[in-house]
């Protein structure tokens, strides 16, 4: 019987990138495998089409014989097809590209140490509200891992060196046989290395580095809110086996203001004025981060009352405008009042009574209220 296009067992185009081919084969192969599909010899069957298809096209060699003169193009006897046991060529080999790559190892043909980012670490950094709303320059220390001086970075002792791996050969992994499956995972021994240590380095124990605290200079952009990252790329923990270093993220808490409270790109402020300033009306004036400013309070203004400064709060990180200021007023009832400022006071509120409500319109209303409440 002819074979089957290699192409058209896989349900690829001819054109099919290697790894369209490998997508393929892992879809295929987990349908056809033995373990789901017992004393199915259809199934048997068509896993080792689908294994020969995948071995043939993803050998460049082999695939361009095979594009060229088809199955002519390509030995038979090369070991690409057969069910065999768990040896080379087998049902093992088959699924290590399988596995591989969901433990990182990407199959037996990528197996060596394994290279690991480092972690990355967080910087609480506490700011006041000015410095948040300005930009602030500031340096700050963090933990850091450095060479170590007496081994140089091996972690051997010197004139001692680090050898190669006895159980993983100085792959740093190794593969465990389970059934029908195997399984990739980093060498318990050497942990990924590939090397160990008979006589570790005394003043770093064998890491080969040594903790330090280094110096960076961080920028805090104008405008910058609480909870907001910096991240400063590459000066986290230091990667494992030559494996790329994690970055550094430094958090920004923002100290609570004496004056100011911040929502989002505004900011409020309480404002005590004084009862005559209330009640005739006059020119105050108000801090803002930015210095001082004066306006006009109209009279007859009531405790509660918001005033809103357009332009004077905080221009944020993403922001193309700057927030407002709001005012809000509180009317300050005097204290410690001297007796003749007291009978002024009553000579005053003779007055205010004898004038009727509308020197009073709230208090009215609220009596309005509170009669139509009983009755």
């Amino acid at each position: 019987m002819a074979k089957r296009d290699f192409y058209e067992i896989l349900g690829v185009a001819k054109t099919a990138s290697e790894e369209d081919i490998k997508k393929a084969y892992r879809k295929l192969a987990m349908k056809y495998h033995p373990d789901r599909n017992p004393d199915n010899k259809e199934a048997e069957e068509k896993f080792k089409e689908v294994k020969e298809a995948y071995e043939m096209l993803t050998n460049p060699e082999k695939r361009e014989a095979y594009d060229r003169y088809g199955h002519a193009g390509v030995d038979p006897n090369s070991g690409a097809g057969g069910f065999g046991g768990f040896g080379q060529g087998g049902f093992g080999d088959a699924f290590g590209d399988i596995f591989g790559d969901i433990f990182g190892g990407g199959g037996r043909r990528n197996a060596g140490p394994q290279v690991y980012r480092g972690a990355d670490l967080r910087y609480n950094l506490e700011i006041t509200l000015e410095q948040a709303a300005h930009g602030y320059d500031t340096t700050i220390r963090v933990p850091s891992w450095d060479k170590c001086d007496t081994c140089h970075g091996s972690g051997a002792k010197p004139g001692t060196q680090p050898v190669t791996c006895t159980t993983c050969h100085g792959h740093g992994q190794v593969r465990m046989q389970q059934g029908f499956f195997s399984i990739q995972q980093t060498c318990p021994k050497c942990h990924g290395s590939g090397k160990v240590i008979p006589e570790p380095c005394a003043a770093c124990g064998g890491a080969g580095r040594i903790k330090r605290n280094k110096t960076l200079e961080v920028k805090i952009p104008a405008g910058i809110d609480n909870g907001m990252r910096i991240r400063s790329t590459g000066n986290g923990e230091p990667g494992t086996n030559g494996g790329p270093p994690g970055d550094l993220y430094v958090e920004i808490h923002i100290k609570p203001h004496q004056v100011f409270q911040r929502e989002g790109d505004d900011l409020h402020c309480e404002m005590p004025i004084s009862f005559s300033t209330a009640a005739l009306g006059g020119e105050i004036e108000v801090p803002t981060l930015s210095g001082k400013v004066s306006f006009t309070v109209p009279e007859g203004t009531q405790t509660g009352k918001t005033f809103r400064l357009k332009g004077k709060g905080i221009k944020g990180v993403r922001s193309g405008y700057t927030g407002d200021l709001f005012c809000h007023v509180a009317v300050e009832t005097p204290v410690k009042l001297t007796d003749k400022q007291k009978d002024l006071l009553r000579e005053f509120d003779r007055l205010t009574r004898e004038g009727g409500a509308k020197h009073s319109p709230q208090s009215k209303g609220w009596m309005d209220k509170v009669k139509d409440f009983f009755e």
